[in-house]
């Protein structure tokens, strides 16, 4: 059985103990990009191109190295168990983007205090969650 990290027609909220009241870039270490530095500048570049699935495997076979012709039999292997979702994403724990999933499973960032967040964090039609929180209760 495949399993999935994808969203439709969802919202996930900033995490409620997030460190910040405005969304923030993720820093950029010059030596090494961090995950969240890498998929913020993907969706920011890219809005409603990736599902979770494709972007988070995507991440996981450019460390693997892995060629063309191994990416479909190492996809399989990946999803053959659960993945973290992009609630567990620093994102939205620790800078402020809510991820907002249209009805395709395609993502895009949404800021923490614009117009954009606080409609889709009020409308009834989507799915709501919250990213994860960082502390433990």
């Amino acid at each position: 059985m495949e399993h999935t990290t994808n969203f439709r027609s969802a919202f996930i909220e900033v995490a409620d103990d997030s460190p910040v009241s405005a969304a923030t870039e993720p820093p950029l270490n010059p030596q090494k990009k961090s995950s969240a530095r890498t998929v913020y500048e993907l969706l920011r570049e890219q809005p409603y191109v990736y599902t979770s699935d494709d972007l988070l495997f995507s991440l996981y076979a450019q460390k693997q190295a892995a060629s063309e012709e191994d990416k479909h039999a190492l996809r399989i292997t990946f999803f053959s168990k659960g993945q973290p979702c992009m609630r567990t994403s620093d994102l939205p724990k620790k800078y402020g983007w809510g991820i907002h999933f249209d009805e395709a499973a395609k993502m895009a960032l949404i800021p923490l205090g614009s117009a954009e967040y606080e409609e889709l964090r009020n409308d009834p039609n989507l799915k709501h969650e919250k990213a994860m929180c960082s502390a433990r209760t």
